[in-house]
């Protein structure tokens, strides 16, 4: 069992819920989460999370979509905290190496896609050129909003995972 696995395992469940938020901004899937301690691999992590996000409704999965900043930002509307915030710089950093052209054609089209379906566009940016978010992001336009929402409430499982294997590494 990691070292920080542990110590999670053993504190508050205030506590443990502000800190895991880091990898996942809805509160009800800290809550859940925690609930499901002790946890003592990252497999069983992983699998409480996967479990967990699946049960959640809608406005949680918007919840933990606010706390990521767009593409090419660094800040979410509600990030809960710095660790997340140094995911994400770390998880867009070869978006943030793109050319002029294509952050002026994301802006555009993060503005086009807020539009259509109020709220940012989340994808899980690690390892992809900001090139490849674009063409994610102009593809993904093409859905109708039920497809988006689970696209979307994909991605962030995706980004959830990877944060967790983060965490737990310490």
């Amino acid at each position: 069992m990691s070292k920080v696995l542990a110590r999670w395992n053993e504190l508050r469940r205030e506590e443990a819920e502000q800190e895991i938020l880091a990898c996942c901004g809805s509160r009800t899937w800290a809550t859940s989460m925690v609930s499901k301690r002790p946890m003592h691999d990252e497999a069983s992590l992983l699998a409480a999370s996967d479990a967990a996000w699946q049960h959640l409704q809608e406005a949680d999965w918007l919840e933990a979509f606010r706390s990521h900043p767009r593409i090419g930002e660094t800040r979410g509307e509600k990030t809960e905290t710095p660790q997340s915030s140094a995911w994400a710089a770390q998880e867009q950093q070869e978006a943030a190496a793109a050319n002029d052209s294509v952050k002026v054609e994301l802006k555009r089209s993060n503005r086009e896609y807020e539009q259509k379906f109020g709220r940012i566009f989340i994808v899980c940016a690690t390892g992809k050129s900001a090139g490849e978010i674009l063409e994610i992001l102009k593809s993904r336009l093409q859905n109708d909003e039920a497809t988006e929402l689970r696209q979307a409430a994909e991605e962030q499982r995706k980004i959830m995972n990877l944060r967790l294997k983060k965490w737990i590494a310490g």
